[in-house]
C-alpha cells in the first residue's frame, strides 16, 4: 500500500468494541489492538467507543491513558466487571453511543459492536470475529450446559435469545463492508445475515513462540474453560488413553473439569506466558476440540513447532494442513467428529503409528508465519483504502447528480 493512498483516509474515526474489561480478554481485543496501532502509524488515531471500559486506568494495558467513550452500562452496578450480564440492555446500549462525528467508522464484533448507529454518509466497516454462538447455531448446546436454564429459567432466556437474534440479522445488514475472521464465519454471515464478506485472518504473534526446542510425551489443550471448548472431551479421551495430557486456563468449568480428569491428566489453572511458550515448544500435539470460528491458540502451537490435533470443522480448516499422502508439509490431524470416541481413535493413531514423526518443527513454524500481524496490517490497510475510496466515488456521485448514481449503479 503506498502512502499516497493511505494519506485517503479521512483523519475522523471511530473504533468501536464490545467491552474492554479485565476479566475478558482475548484474540478480539487483541485484534483491535493492532486496529488501532495501524491507524496509528498512519497519522490516523481513531476515538476509542466501547460499552465499559475497566482498562484505560491500569498501567500495564495498551489503552493506559486512551479516551473511551462508553456506555450507561458503565454506571451499572458491576456493569464493567460483568457486562455480559446485561445482556437484554446490550443491543440497546451500543446504538446509544453517538458516533456521528466521525466519517470512517470501524467495529470489532462478536456480540453486538456492529449495530452500532451509522449514516448513509459514514463508512462503516465492521471486522466480524463471529455472529453470536448462543443465538444461533449453538444455542441449544449453550443452554443444555446452563445453570440458568437448568434452574427453570429456560423458556425465558429462549425468548430472549430469538429477540436477540432478530436484533442480529437486522444490525449486520446496516453494515456497508463486512469482514470475517474466517471462511467459516463469513459462511456463516452469509447463513445467518444474508450478507457477503471478505475474510482476513487475525494477526498471531509467532514472534513469541520458540520452536527449536526437544519434545517431550506430553499432549498439552491451552484455553479457556468454557462449554464450547469441549475439554471435557480431550480429559476424558485422555483418560480413556491413559496418555499425559496437560490442561492450562481459567473458567467457570474449572472444578468440573478437576474432577473428570484422571490420573494422566494435569489442570495447571492460568500460566503466565513464559510457561505457556515451554509447554508448546516442548509437547508432543496440541489438542483442541472446540468449534472455533478462528482458533488463535492452533496457530500459537504451531509457531511453537507442535502439530494440532484437532476438531475437522469451523475455522481450524484454514490453518491446519492435514496429515494425507498429498500433504507435503504437514501442520495437524483433524478429527470429524466431536465426541470422546473420535478423539481417542485420532490419538491412538497419531501414537501407535508414530505419525507425530512425520512432522518437522521448522515447517510448522514456517507455516504459522503466514498469519503474522504484519500480513494482517497490510491486508487491513489495503482494504481500508479501497472501501473508502469505493466510497467516496458513491458519495460524489450521490452530491452531484442522483440521476448519474442510477446509472453508476445499475447502468443503462
Amino acid at each position: 500500500m503506498t502512502a499516497k493512498n493511505s494519506t485517503e483516509l479521512p483523519k475522523n474515526i471511530a473504533l468501536v468494541h464490545e467491552w474492554f474489561s479485565p476479566r475478558s480478554t482475548g484474540g478480539a481485543e487483541k485484534v483491535v489492538e493492532y486496529i488501532d496501532q495501524l491507524l496509528v502509524s498512519l497519522d490516523r488515531q481513531p476515538q476509542l467507543f466501547s460499552l465499559v471500559d475497566g482498562l484505560s486506568q491500569q498501567n500495564n494495558s495498551w489503552l493506559t491513558g486512551r479516551s473511551i467513550r462508553t456506555s450507561f452500562i458503565q454506571n451499572l452496578p458491576w456493569g464493567c466487571s460483568h457486562v455480559q450480564q446485561y445482556l437484554p440492555l446490550l443491543p440497546y446500549a451500543i446504538e446509544q453511543l453517538d458516533v456521528s462525528d466521525y466519517s470512517l467508522v470501524l467495529s470489532s464484533s462478536h456480540l453486538v459492536a456492529k449495530g452500532i448507529l451509522t449514516s448513509p454518509d459514514q463508512l462503516h466497516i465492521s471486522y466480524v470475529h463471529t455472529p453470536a454462538r448462543y443465538a444461533w447455531d449453538q444455542m441449544n448446546e449453550y443452554l443444555r450446559r446452563s445453570a440458568l436454564a437448568r434452574s427453570g429459567l429456560e423458556p425465558i432466556i429462549r425468548v430472549l435469545l430469538h429477540s436477540l437474534r432478530k436484533w442480529d440479522q437486522l444490525s449486520g445488514d446496516r453494515v456497508d463492508f463486512l469482514l470475517a475472521n474466517s471462511r467459516f464465519t463469513a459462511r456463516r454471515i452469509e447463513s445467518f445475515w444474508g450478507k457477503d464478506s471478505q475474510v482476513l485472518h487475525p494477526p498471531v504473534e509467532v514472534d513469541r513462540f520458540i520452536w527449536e526446542r526437544d519434545r517431550t510425551e506430553q499432549y498439552l489443550c491451552i484455553c479457556r474453560l468454557v462449554p464450547y471448548k469441549r475439554v471435557d472431551l480431550v480429559i476424558q479421551a485422555f483418560n480413556r488413553l491413559q496418555l499425559p495430557l496437560i490442561v492450562v486456563g481459567e473458567g467457570p468449568e474449572r472444578k468440573f473439569l478437576e474432577e473428570l480428569a484422571g490420573p494422566t491428566v494435569t489442570l495447571l489453572g492460568r500460566q503466565d506466558d513464559s510457561q505457556v511458550q515451554t509447554l508448546m515448544a516442548t509437547c508432543r500435539a496440541f489438542v483442541y476440540a472446540g468449534l472455533e470460528d478462528f482458533g488463535i491458540a492452533p496457530v500459537e502451537a504451531m509457531a511453537s513447532g507442535a502439530p494440532v490435533i484437532g476438531y475437522g470443522r469451523g475455522g481450524l480448516l484454514d490453518t491446519v494442513r492435514c496429515v494425507t499422502t498429498s500433504v507435503k508439509a504437514p501442520t495437524g490431524v483433524l478429527f470429524s467428529e466431536q465426541t470422546v470416541e473420535s478423539i481417542c481413535e485420532v490419538v491412538n493413531w497419531f501414537e501407535e503409528d508414530s505419525i507425530w514423526k512425520r512432522f518437522s518443527s521448522e515447517s510448522l513454524r514456517l507455516w504459522a508465519e503466514n498469519f503474522r500481524p504484519e500480513a494482517f496490517s497490510s491486508r487491513l490497510e489495503e482494504i481500508l483504502c479501497n472501501a473508502w475510496s469505493n466510497h467516496q466515488q458513491v458519495c460524489a456521485i450521490t452530491k452531484e447528480d442522483p440521476a448519474n448514481q442510477f446509472d453508476y449503479l445499475y447502468g443503462d
